[in-house]
């Protein structure tokens, strides 16, 4: 049976509604696309900032689209979080303050 969307871990309505949005239907589709990128276009999308979590929310999906056998803790958005913010620490970024500076500059790309 094929994956969709909607079976993904952290994926609901609105995400849904992103991805349809970024022309996303499917999850061959996701498996190649850049979660940062996607974060991008949707901010640009939409005239506004996103919140970072969103960000998360396609780290993960991404993820799963990719490795369907993904760890279970590594299919949940906050697992990504955590990752973003010690990656945003250790770069020397403060998270909440320069994500959109790290996002910019591909310091936590996946792809």
């Amino acid at each position: 049976m094929a994956r969709e969307l909607k079976d993904l871990v952290s994926v609901g309505p609105a995400m849904l509604e992103d991805f349809e949005l970024l022309g996303i239907k499917t999850v061959g589709q996701l498996r190649r696309r850049s979660p940062q990128r996607m974060y991008q276009e949707l901010a640009r999308l939409r005239g506004q900032h996103i919140d970072p979590c969103c960000l998360d929310v396609f780290v993960a999906a991404v993820a799963q689209a990719k490795d369907p056998d993904l760890p279970i803790e590594q299919r949940q958005w906050w697992y990504w979080s955590k990752v973003r913010k010690r990656e945003c620490l250790s770069t020397g970024l403060k998270p909440g303050v320069n994500e959109r500076t790290f996002v910019q500059s591909g310091a936590n790309r996946r792809d």
